[in-house]
């Protein structure tokens, strides 16, 4: 068993659309990024490639190279999720934490749960996706931007499986 901890930070932009988990979120801004932006999944990448020694998501998706240039991370999830297939592991869990003042996403829980899952190939029930905020403190707090942290356990293969 393997744990990975990933951490993304993206701040607030005009004239973007706000997507979390692969789910568009009305709001007045959204993040800015060279993909999508989509901090959530970022945080969840990179726990998933620190968990098996694989970099990162700039490693693996590279901010200088215009062919992720306003990528749907949801794509780059499915990818990020082949590549620990190819190198012999499963996804046993993941648990993630959304820090935004703004906007409210407990509606919006379920549906990137369901996203996640989805590009994950896992069962709902190993995703975990939670909101939070900094009760107006920091960055977060002062609408400035959105963060994320992701936790997740993987495991190595086996030729059963």
């Amino acid at each position: 068993m393997r744990i990975g901890h990933g951490y993304d930070v993206h701040k607030f932009a005009d004239n973007r659309k706000l997507v979390l988990g692969g789910v568009e979120i009305p709001y007045e801004k959204g993040l800015l990024g060279h993909s999508d932006a989509d901090v959530l999944l970022h945080a969840i990448m990179d726990s998933l490639l620190g968990a098996a020694a694989l970099g990162d998501i700039g490693k693996l998706f590279p901010d200088t190279d215009d062919t992720f240039l306003n990528a749907d991370s949801l794509k780059l999830l499915e990818k990020t999720a082949e590549v620990l297939k190819e190198n012999g592991y499963k996804i046993i869990n993941i648990d993630s934490t959304v820090i935004a003042q703004k906007p409210k996403l407990k509606d919006y829980i379920v549906p990137m749960r369901k996203k996640i899952a989805k590009a994950c190939n896992a069962e709902l029930d190993q995703i975990s996706v939670k909101a939070t905020t900094e009760e107006g403190l920091g960055f977060t707090g002062e609408l400035l931007g959105i963060s994320a942290h992701a936790v997740c356990l993987i495991e190595k293969r086996t030729n059963l499986e």
